[in-house]
């Protein structure tokens, strides 16, 4: 009985699929074509490969018509399944300087025994993709490489050159970074006047589930936090736990976890989230949106500080923020631990270096006992973006034309992206997606991943005809 109705369930969900297939257009099929692969291609770091699907994009480009001096997978030789795909269609005009679209095909890691679907198995069910990736990010990249094996069978000739780099190694802070790669060895290969990236999104207002109506907002991200990781140890001779010292290597890591814990960094605002908390306080009559229009008014009142405190993404996006992730010691149960580490990762506002707060750190902590040091010392400086309208505009015409009365919004990631890397040689980078999520979130990073059908077939249409508008 039981293998009769899973095969009715499966059945149904084929024949539903096939149901929303018949209604999509030959190039929308297309599309979920490439997309499909991309998704079920695995491009994690333990086992995957980017290079795979990096090939596999080219493949696709050079048969729709682009010639090979124009597609590029480019691998570092010291890491060769970290694959990046670099493509470009060249404009007709010069003096204009050209667009980078860019998107990451690496992945976080997904146990497929965690997940109530095979996370390299791409589902379409109840007006979702269902994947690893499927949201984050080879939805944007699939609609990048789509976008350019169209305008290669279109014979599409732009004013202004476009750039597409799909890179590796986001996913991972400590691994082998494409888009990092690409901006200090090949910079005049990637060099534009500025990046669409991932980062900015829409939002539904929560009361329709299945994620097609009801978008309240779309974000552009401008500019985004530092993402820095600190390793906090302490040392000392241990003993026999029958004779405890007072100096005990696990209390003193504590003590110092707490201090950061009870720490809270003094709020701030930039060009960025002045617009964010304004656009959004605008649309709302309540106590929030009354603390928003406050706060820009004035970043010291106290008062709009602690409303907006109370939510966990404005409070993150007022300051800097550091949290304890990770700590380890001790070596047996019946001894004194001979050394305790910790880390502490900071999500560092735009300005501040990693030394700075890492002399804050020590300060706050205030025991030379505790030594603390940066995990790595390669990460550039958070650079906000300019709010150019030459940028913004044509964004705010395409979410005007696709998502009737939904205002366009500026914001800053409290996460991080691969935009930093481009914003830190002069390149601004800029996060649109014209994608949309419910307030519950995608599952990106976590179990059972999704995004909306809808969500996808759209935003590919917004973003074609933002691409458009850019290069026209």
């Amino acid at each position: 009985m039981k293998k009769s109705l899973a095969a009715l369930t499966l059945a149904a969900s084929f024949f539903a699929v096939s149901a929303q297939a018949a209604q999509r257009s030959a190039d929308e099929l297309a599309f979920r074509d490439l997309y499909k692969e991309l998704v079920e291609t695995n491009t994690t770091l333990s086992s995957g490969s980017c290079t795979i699907a990096s090939r596999q994009i080219a493949d696709r480009l050079v048969g729709a018509g682009m010639s090979d001096e124009n597609v590029q997978v480019m691998v570092h030789p010291d890491h060769p399944e970290e694959g990046n795909l670099f493509a470009v269609i060249k404009g007709s005009d010069p003096s204009l300087e050209p667009i980078l679209l860019l998107a990451h095909i690496d992945v976080v890691e997904a146990d497929p025994k965690d997940w109530a679907r095979d996370p390299f198995t791409l589902y379409e069910e109840d007006g979702f993709f269902w994947a690893r990736g499927s949201a984050d990010d080879k939805a944007m990249a699939a609609i990048w490489a789509d976008m350019f094996a169209n305008f290669a069978r279109d014979g599409y000739a732009p004013s202004r050159t476009i750039k597409l780099a799909l890179t590796c190694g986001e996913e991972t802070d400590t691994a082998f970074n494409g888009a990092n790669w690409l901006t200090t060895e090949h910079r005049d290969l990637v060099d534009a006047a500025f990046v669409i990236n991932e980062g900015g999104a829409g939002l539904t207002d929560g009361t329709v589930t299945d994620g097609v109506g009801n978008v309240v907002v779309q974000n552009v991200q401008v500019g985004e936090k530092l993402y820095q990781d600190f390793r906090l140890t302490v040392t000392n001779p241990g003993g026999h736990s029958s004779q405890p010292r007072r100096d005990n290597a696990i209390y003193r890591m504590g003590a110092a976890l707490q201090k950061i814990a009870a720490h809270t960094f003094p709020a701030e605002l930039n060009d960025t989230t002045r617009a964010y908390f304004s656009g959004v306080g605008a649309t709302r009559d309540d106590a929030v949106g009354k603390a928003m229009l406050a706060v820009v008014a004035d970043s010291t009142d106290a008062d709009a500080i602690a409303v907006l405190d109370e939510n966990k993404m404005y409070r993150s996006m007022l300051r800097t923020s550091c949290v304890a992730t990770m700590i380890e010691g001790g070596h047996a149960v019946n001894a004194l631990p001979q050394s305790v580490t910790a880390n502490v990762n900071c999500r560092i506002f735009p300005g501040h270096t990693p030394a700075q707060i890492m002399e804050e750190l020590t300060a706050i902590i205030d025991d030379p006992e505790v030594a603390i040091a940066m995990a790595r010392k390669d990460k550039p400086v958070a650079k906000a973006p300019p709010l150019d309208p030459q940028v913004l505009d044509p964004m705010r015409a395409v979410v005007a034309k696709y998502y009737l009365g939904v205002p366009l919004i500026p914001t800053m990631s409290t996460g991080s992206t691969d935009g930093v890397y481009f914003s830190a040689v002069g390149i601004p980078a800029y996060g649109f997606s014209g994608l949309y999520y419910d307030p519950s979130g995608s599952g990106a990073h976590g179990l059972n991943e999704h995004i909306s059908v809808d969500a996808v077939y759209r935003g590919r249409k917004v973003l074609t005809e933002l691409v458009r508008a850019y290069a026209d």
